[in-house]
């Protein structure tokens, strides 16, 4: 009997069955897909690591390593092993194309992934290279294929014997200017030391890579104790492969821990607020059961399997979806598998997603007891009356002359809307929830085009950045500089309080390259001091008029300089002029030329050259793997919304059933009744929207601060996101409510009105 009044009732009430069963689908499947997007990204990135044996740290020296160096590391206590290493980038002959070219003496150590038939690697193999392939998919370059390459003066033709991905190269970028993968025209591949001493006439390794427990501060006072030379130590948190793809985790568990729970939250509420109201529509039913003689237990087990079922239903559907969502932002034929090049893509759920899903489903089935628990007060007398809200006291506002000249529809909305708080307040949270979700989206949209109109199109005044050559001295490139009407600059890597940074040293002349002060306005560098990023003062624990000192890559003399500025800029750095680089006493090596000449011919002494629109689409496919993320907020935000709208206005609407067959007896046709019922929900909507759009700005800032720091970009919103946040949030908000008021047609008033006390 309680199976077929089951069905009957899931029948009665499908409208509000399907909709929960969707909003748990929802705010589970967000919630989850969100989360294992990251954990994935987590557990294959660092298996990845583990598989190839990623170096702990990295020992530099432009003088090169000899073997004798290496057996000196190797004696450190602390070091399990070492390998000696060499990354130069070489261009492929005839074109503009670069591939950084790769040695490591022991294979043992950031070693790569052979992918598909070729060659195991082969120490001994004077004449193959194993390539990166991405870059061969890109290039159309097959195993057996021929590749000539030039590096200085040295031509090096080698065949291709096998298609790799290696840690080293998982985020294969030639600076950390570059923030996306170009592999057409960037690659990387490995020879071996025998190739090496083949082409060279000798054996020439500028790194050594290190597997050690040690921490840094520990290693690079062993390494400066055990080697004659100076050198630069960098962690693996210091490297391009794993600093920006654990970046990468950390921002997808920083959206998945905020936006996602949001929607969970929502969901769930609104849930616990339908089982609360659908367990008094069923009062009566309640207490005829209850007379009909069958025990609580077994009501309460009725009813409660309500819940039970749409929690269980909607988290499969919701694990589903979860998994399409991650397998959506994760796709590696996407944005992520150019950004990110691994071998393996397997989705992974977070364990505490697991646990989260269960306590969900514990807890729904609890709601939906408690709800039941409530209806089966008293005997069965008691429980067969139909439930009866509490008395209303009248509002202050109708002892007031105001309250005279109001139309009856806004005195009947002011009066059910404070009659019925919590369904009011369900409705207001459904909607500031819903505005939240999209103007944060749309708003991360504003920022991002924002970041590339002001930092790509007006800080960045070049169309070329021309890479120089090591073998370039001050006056060809003083030179080079004059001949394209280019500003310079001396890039160095240097040790800063054992940590590795980057300082900028510019002679700007034709104003090709400008900086942003905190105020995001444009600047000139005086000759005085040091400029440093929020991202640097922050690490350094650095202000302005504080000193610190600096020792360059590959030198052991130490320079002192001063504070004057915090400035924004795209990657983390400290800027200085050349002028004041004098003064200090640095021999500066000019490394780097900006230029508005387009269509520049490489040379030994310009081995590479960037152009802006290169640049600007790189970060362009960069910012996309944001607006996956995005894109999904946005659809499951509106179809939440609506759903949860549609959910809270249908029990609404059950509720005032009587309400409403009452006014269509004393003469109100359904289009007044349903005016009634459209503007109470857009009074809702306005004050949602008050309340929504500050907040949403709020969660904006949070998410730029926690998602985006790194690229120092600053929250903006315009008046188009607001206006159409607003108009869209309306517009739903009307939808549902016109879909609802339509339901006044089907209200029978004789059967709806009897048995009124």
């Amino acid at each position: 009997m309680l199976f077929k009044k089951m069905l009957r009732t899931i029948k009665n009430y499908r409208a509000q069955f399907i909709s929960m069963i969707i909003m748990i689908a929802i705010g589970i499947g967000v919630f989850a897909g969100f989360n294992m997007e990251w954990k994935s990204l987590d557990k294959n990135t660092r298996n990845f690591f583990e598989e190839t044996n990623f170096a702990d740290y990295r020992i530099y020296n432009t003088r090169g390593f000899t073997t004798e160096d290496l057996e000196k590391v190797l004696n450190i206590d602390g070091v399990k092993d070492a390998t000696r290493y060499l990354s130069v980038n070489a261009q492929v002959k005839d074109t503009k194309k670069i591939i950084a070219l790769t040695v490591c003496e022991n294979f043992n150590i950031s070693s790569f992934k052979l992918m598909g038939d070729g060659l195991e690697y082969d120490k001994d193999n004077d004449s193959g290279i194993w390539l990166s392939e991405q870059y061969a998919n890109k290039n159309d370059i097959k195993i057996g294929d021929t590749l000539d390459l030039t590096y200085q003066s040295f031509t090096i033709s080698c065949n291709v014997v096998g298609l790799i991905k290696a840690s080293e190269y998982l985020i294969c970028v030639p600076d950390e200017s570059q923030l996306m993968p170009d592999y057409h025209n960037y690659g990387y591949g490995y020879i071996s030391p025998a190739m090496l001493k083949k082409v060279l006439g000798m054996e020439f390794y500028t790194q050594i890579n290190i597997k050690s427990d040690l921490t840094k501060k520990e290693l690079s006072g062993k390494v400066d104790s055990a080697l004659d030379k100076a050198t630069i130590i960098l962690s693996k948190d210091e490297t391009i492969a794993y600093s920006m793809s654990q970046g990468e985790v950390q921002e997808g568990k920083t959206m998945g821990s905020i936006l996602p729970v949001m929607f969970l939250a929502i969901a769930i509420l609104t849930m616990v607020t339908t089982m609360h109201r659908l367990a008094v529509n069923e009062k009566t039913q309640i207490g005829i059961l209850k007379a009909l003689g069958f025990k609580d237990k077994k009501i309460i087990w009725h009813y409660t399997s309500f819940s039970f079922f749409i929690g269980i239903i909607g988290t499969v559907i919701g694990i589903g979806l979860g998994y399409l969502i991650a397998y959506y932002i994760m796709n590696p034929n996407g944005a992520m598998g150019t950004y990110i090049d691994m071998p393996d893509w397997k989705l992974h759920m977070p364990w505490f997603c697991s646990i989260v899903i269960v306590l969900i489903n514990v807890f729904l089935t609890f709601i939906g007891y408690l709800s039941v628990k409530n209806m089966l007060r008293g005997n069965a007398a008691e429980a067969l009356r139909p439930y009866v809200p509490k008395k209303m006291k009248p509002l202050k506002i109708e002892k007031t002359k105001l309250w005279k000249k109001l139309n009856f529809g806004t005195k009947w909305n002011l009066r059910d809307i404070m009659r019925h708080k919590a369904r009011s307040i369900m409705t207001l949270f459904g909607i500031i929830g819903c505005t939240l979700l999209i103007i944060a989206s749309f708003g991360m949209r504003d920022t991002m085009n924002n970041y590339v109109d002001v930092f790509y199109n007006k800080a960045i005044n070049y169309n070329s950045k021309i890479n120089l050559s090591d073998s370039a001295t001050n006056e060809e490139s003083i030179k080079l500089a004059n001949d394209y009407e280019a500003d310079f600059a001396s890039i160095n890597s240097v040790k800063v309080k054992d940590q590795t940074m980057t300082i900028e040293m510019y002679d700007i002349k034709y104003d090709r390259v400008k900086f942003l002060d905190q105020k995001m306005k444009f600047f000139k560098l005086e000759n005085n001091g040091v400029y440093i990023c929020d991202r640097v003062a922050e690490k350094f624990e650095l202000k302005v008029g504080d000193e610190f000192e600096f020792t360059p890559y590959g030198e052991e003399k130490s320079y002192t300089v001063k504070v004057v500025g915090i400035i924004h800029t795209i990657t983390e750095v400290a800027v200085m002029t050349l002028e004041y680089a004098k003064s200090i006493g640095f021999v500066y090596h000019i490394n780097t030329l900006y230029t508005d000449y387009q269509n520049i011919t490489t040379s030994n002494l310009i081995p590479s050259v960037q152009t802006k629109d290169s640049i600007i689409k790189s970060f362009d496919t960069f910012m996309s793997l944001m607006k996956l993320s995005v894109t999904c907020l946005i659809i499951a935000a509106f179809i939440l919304g609506g759903i949860v709208l549609y959910n809270l206005g249908v029990m609404s609407f059950m509720e005032r059933y009587r309400e409403m067959a009452t006014l269509k007896v004393v003469g109100f046709k359904d289009k007044k009744i349903g005016r009634l019922l459209i503007s109470q929900n857009l009074w809702l909507t306005i004050i949602g929207l008050i309340i929504g759009l500050p907040v949403g700005d709020f969660t904006l800032r949070f998410l730029i601060k926690e998602l985006a720091s790194e690229y120092e970009m600053v929250p903006v919103v315009s008046w188009v996101t607001y206006l159409l946040t607003s108009l869209l949030t309306c517009l739903l908000s009307f939808v549902v409510s016109y879909f609802i008021a339509r339901k006044n047609r089907k209200i029978n008033m004789v059967e709806s009105l009897k048995g009124i006390d």
